[in-house]
């Protein structure tokens, strides 16, 4: 599992250059392709599409996609998890800092 810790939201932008950085380090130890289990969100298809129309034509990480049907988050094994890391880092009284976020995340 690799794990990235990035300023600002998860948006479309901080994502896409996550998902570049993960295909850098799987093509430095000589794989092929990511297998990605995601939702249906259309930025997610058109961002994908582009990458691996580059990456066949520079000999690149593709990443393949298993996509979820829309609302079936029983379908996603992750899903559960997320609720006890949500709780294992949220503070009530007042928002965390990164460092303090960054903290939980990893104990």
């Amino acid at each position: 599992m690799l794990l990235r810790f990035v300023k600002g939201r998860p948006v479309s932008q901080v994502t896409e250059d996550f998902l570049a950085w993960v295909c850098e380090r799987l093509a430095s130890e000589g794989k092929k392709a990511l297998l990605m289990i995601w939702d249906n969100a259309s930025w997610h298809i058109s961002w994908i599409g582009a990458h691996n129309r580059r990456a066949r034509a520079e000999g690149g990480v593709r990443i393949v996609t298993c996509r979820l049907p829309s609302k079936s988050p029983w379908l996603n094994r992750i899903e559960p998890s997320w609720v006890h890391g949500k709780r294992a880092i949220h503070e009530p009284e007042r928002p965390l800092t990164i460092a303090e976020v960054m903290e939980r995340v990893c104990t």
